[in-house]
């Protein structure tokens, strides 16, 4: 059973353990965690796809340890578990680069090592098994300097070094949180936010979907008092309520109704616009918006959503957008659905991507989704921005961010 109270991973710091097959990592996590996390054999390869495993990690808090497959896996099946393994940097916020003691640094390493530092991710090295007679601790330094790093000693056998290795982590975690704030920028201690939450069938009987709970938690946290809202009974509760709210957020699924029920005057935004802008770049997915006036019948677009959902017959993916963008183009369209955590390898086949709010992936493997579609050429917009695109609210549902609003105004 989930603990409703439990960080959300994607909120979590992200620490991923990479190396040779039979190099330690997976015992490394276990060390590092005093727990049998993760499985360990001295067969090379026991690890064949990135495994997540969330813990408490004081004094860092709430993170998520990937174990991933060794870099030098070998045959076809292997390649795909390298290919993965890489993959893994896209949400990797700490990566870990473990050395097997007894062989070395290889080419393996320097390629990863090389590739981390392009994407600015802080590196951590640690070289492993050095209870073994022949650990060679001369090499050592040098292996260090070829890297540019200091590196850690450690026996996951014998536990000398983890404690060492426990500090580097802390010493080299990206500071503060991982993520911006969703709201309490926009509003201050004692505002009144009105959150407008239609029952979600999807969601589980007695819980509300994940973005809600954020929004709810990041108002409290920053002195506000959320009042949340059928769609049904807005109108009753903005009459009540007696005092003008300094927000209103709705269900992106309810805009047109919460459009209409909202006085102009009092700022409209959605959870999925939050999300957009905590978790990716605003202004990029707006300008993305406009893409959709360029789509013509039989183009193809992308829907991606970075979870797995039961679909209900009425799916915001893989019918609402669908509709209301065939609707705009007047003609039919090539739709392609990618769900989970990776998306198509060539990208320039589509001349639009539709992504998910993102609320299970962190803000790191995002850009990397949105900086891939740049670089190809294709332009992306979320559920949000695109919902409130194509219902003609945009400009108004950007009131809270003036700066990408007068953008999209301007046609900049």
């Amino acid at each position: 059973m989930s603990d409703m109270n439990a960080t959300p991973v994607a909120s979590r710091l992200h620490i991923a353990i990479f190396g040779r097959r039979n190099a330690g990592k997976s015992s490394i996590i276990n060390a590092v965690t005093n727990q049998p996390i993760a499985l360990v054999s001295d067969v090379p390869g026991t690890t064949t796809d990135p495994v997540h495993k969330t813990m408490e990690l004081l004094p860092l808090g709430p993170v998520v340890f990937i174990d991933t497959a060794g870099l030098d896996d070998e045959g076809p099946l292997g390649e795909m578990r390298v290919k993965r393994t890489y993959e893994v940097l896209d949400r990797t916020d700490l990566a870990v680069l473990v050395l097997d003691g007894r062989l070395g640094l290889t080419d393996f390493e320097r390629d990863l090592a090389k590739t981390i530092r392009e994407r600015k991710i802080p590196l951590v090295g640690v070289v492993n098994k050095t209870d073994l007679p022949d650990f060679d601790r001369g090499k050592v330094e040098e292996w260090g300097k070829e890297l540019g790093l200091s590196l850690v000693e450690v026996s996951t056998l014998t536990g000398v070094g983890i404690e060492a290795l426990k500090m580097e982590l802390i010493r080299k975690a990206p500071g503060g949180d991982q993520e911006l704030t969703l709201v309490g920028d926009l509003i201050k201690p004692g505002d009144f936010v009105i959150l407008v939450v239609p029952i979600d069938k999807a969601a589980p009987k007695g819980r509300l979907i994940l973005p809600q709970q954020q929004v709810i938690r990041d108002l409290l946290d920053h002195g506000a008092i959320a009042v949340v809202t059928k769609e049904s009974e807005l109108r009753e509760t903005l009459e009540q309520l007696g005092k003008r709210p300094a927000l209103v957020v709705t269900d992106s699924q309810v805009f047109a109704k919460v459009d209409a029920d909202t006085p102009k005057e009092i700022p409209l935004t959605s959870f999925s616009i939050l999300m957009a802008r905590q978790k990716g770049d605003l202004a990029e997915l707006v300008q993305g918006a406009k893409a959709v006036m360029k789509l013509k019948p039989g183009d193809k677009v992308l829907i991606a959503e970075a979870c797995t959902h039961h679909r209900q017959s009425d799916d915001i993916g893989t019918v609402k957008i669908p509709r209301w963008l065939e609707q705009k183009v007047g003609g039919k369209l090539e739709f392609h659905w990618a769900s989970g955590i990776s998306l198509p390898g060539d990208l320039s086949q589509y001349h639009l991507i539709v992504h998910c709010g993102s609320c299970m992936i962190n803000r790191r493997e995002m850009m990397a989704r949105l900086n891939r579609a740049k670089s190809q050429g294709v332009p992306v917009v979320n559920y949000g921005v695109l919902i409130a695109f194509v219902l003609g609210i945009l400009p108004r549902a950007l009131q809270p961010f003036p700066a990408i609003q007068k953008a999209f105004i301007e046609g900049k």
